[in-house]
């Protein structure tokens, strides 16, 4: 088996459905709501029913004749209108644990059918500091990265950075005038803020200033030497900044093209769209219109200002265009917030028109981060929360719990147990939130050592890892599991490790559906049901040998379970908290 069970299920019901209707038929399986009525739920008898015709209850009763479950469920049950009910074979789950106990991967085979995934994620501007309102496509586009990555997918995370535009000409006049080199020295990005500040107020309030800072944008593009020189030096000093945030984070990307990689690309891109009727004049500018589409009809899509300039979406078309070409994928996955919605509905529509229906095209839309009284995230003057004072405050919140814990410990290293635990803590309260909800953020409640939070999951594997190391001083080895079907006496030993089964159905889900708090959700349950276990059914305390080991291998199931899954969400692990 792929160690996803609804699949497995999902296949042995659609062949049945095959063999005894001769009609493909999605048999739709689901987890059933309450364990009363089993573990699973094949629902697509009824839809089935309604497209060749007879009485559900009947037609259910003619597929569980030709429905082969092997050894995987007990005798299936019909209940109400035709749904058929399955229950996991208990002799079945303790066999399967066990391999999971024994295999790195958690018995989780590759898919069967890779696709090349390339996803656009974090994407800074030049020239400014990263601050909170970049957190949540950073860390939602690296855990979809490795998720999708440990499904066996071929992915390309690429951070499309903003490093070319109208804030360079602004940034180049003020550069000009007003560069202080002991600034820069002590403070690159900082440097950098303050000039452009100062020249977006100069050109607001001074209609010379502005067409001044357009003229340098001009000579910029035109390719004048001096001041490509300059903005190499911005893209390099913002790159380092943001590399210092992103190594903090334990994130890293396979490409970094920022708009300017694609600026050749551009004018092609409007003679395109212009020559197969997709894009025409409009009062000098020049915009896709979208006439046929309801939703989009009122709205066009600008590729070309009046001036010559172009415009983001003429980079996005430019981009996504490169990214076809280079990579040939199937699915590209734009993780940037429900506020640019109506951006990417006309990029797609326009992609589409130009005959990229091929790939399948997706917007990862996710809320705000909202302080905990509800309004924006600011700091206490109003300015903006900077990703670096974030991070910087998770890991001095914790800092002196970690202290009191552990003493004896050296100040580097209860600083890297903070450090840990408070990213985690930040990573996760973000990644666990519906993304298209805006949500509050609230430091006590997404600290905290209980609930759905990431010390609550962190706890739960150093507590397990903790046991397996007094396993290892009372036996005098380590414990290597060896794959053997597990004993699974007691309730909460027999939950938790049907728990542990459907970790490839919640990856599967997540990278299919581009939603991590699904294995944020999963892996909260996980953690809730080895708590029972653990103390309810002693482990290195069982009455003999064999029960002892058999229960530390349901705990190193656990533990693996834990470990795949919060590397997939890139929380750190560790070995005591």
């Amino acid at each position: 088996m792929s160690g996803r069970l609804v699949e497995e299920l999902t296949r042995r019901a659609a062949l049945a459905m095959r063999e005894v209707f001769e009609v493909d038929a999605d048999p739709e399986v689901r987890p059933t709501n309450d364990p009363r009525f089993g573990d699973y739920q094949i629902n697509g008898v009824l839809p089935l029913a309604r497209r060749i015709g007879g009485n559900p209850r009947q037609l259910a009763t003619r597929l569980l004749e030709g429905l082969d479950l092997g050894d995987m469920c007990l005798p299936p049950e019909i209940a109400g209108p035709g749904f058929i009910n399955l229950r996991l074979d208990p002799f079945w789950v303790a066999r399967e644990a066990g391999r999971v106990a024994s295999d790195p991967r958690a018995n989780i085979s590759p898919v069967q059918a890779p696709q090349c995934v390339v996803v656009d994620f974090s994407s800074p501007n030049v020239a400014k500091r990263m601050h909170v309102g970049h957190l949540r496509s950073t860390i939602i586009g690296d855990a979809l990265v490795r998720t999708l990555r440990f499904l066996g997918h071929r992915v390309v995370g690429d951070n499309h950075v903003g490093d070319w535009g109208t804030q360079f000409g602004i940034l180049l006049w003020a550069w000009e005038r007003h560069a202080d080199q002991a600034a820069l020295d002590a403070d690159p990005i900082g440097e950098l803020e303050r000039l452009y500040k100062l020249g977006s107020e100069a050109a607001k309030a001074d209609p010379q200033v502005a067409d001044a800072c357009r003229a340098e944008l001009a000579a910029l593009q035109a390719g004048d030497p001096e001041r490509l020189a300059l903005w190499k030096r911005f893209v390099a000093i913002s790159r380092a900044d943001a590399e210092a945030i992103y190594a903090r984070l334990g994130v890293s990307f396979d490409t970094w093209h920022g708009e300017s990689f694609y600026h050749e690309r551009l004018a092609g891109v409007v003679e395109r769209l212009c020559e197969r009727g997709l894009a025409r004049e409009s009062e000098g500018a020049i915009a896709v219109f979208f006439d046929e589409d309801g939703d989009l009809g009122g709205t066009p899509l600008l590729v070309q200002k009046s001036d010559g300039a172009y415009l983001y979406a003429t980079s996005d078309v430019a981009t996504a265009e490169y990214r076809i070409e280079t990579y040939a994928p199937d699915r590209i996955v734009y993780v940037v917030d429900v506020r640019q919605s109506l951006h990417f509905k006309q990029l797609f529509a326009t992609l589409e028109a130009l005959g990229y229906d091929q790939v399948r095209f997706e917007h990862v839309g996710f809320g705000m981060m909202l302080g905990a009284d509800g309004r924006p995230f600011r700091t206490r003057d109003g300015g903006t929360v900077t990703l670096a004072a974030l991070l910087e405050e998770a890991e001095e919140r914790i800092l002196p719990i970690v202290a009191e814990k552990w003493p004896d410990a050296s100040e580097d290293e209860q600083r890297d147990i903070a450090r840990r635990v408070g990213y985690g803590a930040v990573k996760y309260a973000d990644l666990s939130q519906n993304l298209t909800t805006d949500y509050r953020f609230d430091w006590d409640k997404f600290l905290a050592a209980e609930g759905n939070t990431g010390p609550y999951l962190q706890y739960a594997l150093v507590r397990i890892r903790s046991v397996l190391r007094e396993y290892e001083v009372r036996v005098g080895r380590p414990f290597v599991a060896d794959g053997a079907p597990l004993r699974l006496e007691a309730d909460q030993e027999r939950e938790l490790a049907t728990e542990l089964l459907k970790l490839g159905d919640a990856l599967d889900s997540a990278a299919r559906l581009s939603r991590p708090h699904i294995v944020c959700e999963y892996l909260f349950g996980v953690a809730r049901r080895f708590s029972p276990f653990y103390a309810a059914c002693p482990i290195l305390g069982a009455p003999d040998e064999g029960l002892r080991d058999s229960r530390v291998a349901l705990a190193v199931a656990t533990a693996r379970t834990l470990e795949i899954g919060l590397d997939c969400l890139n929380i750190p692990l560790l070995d005591r908290m």
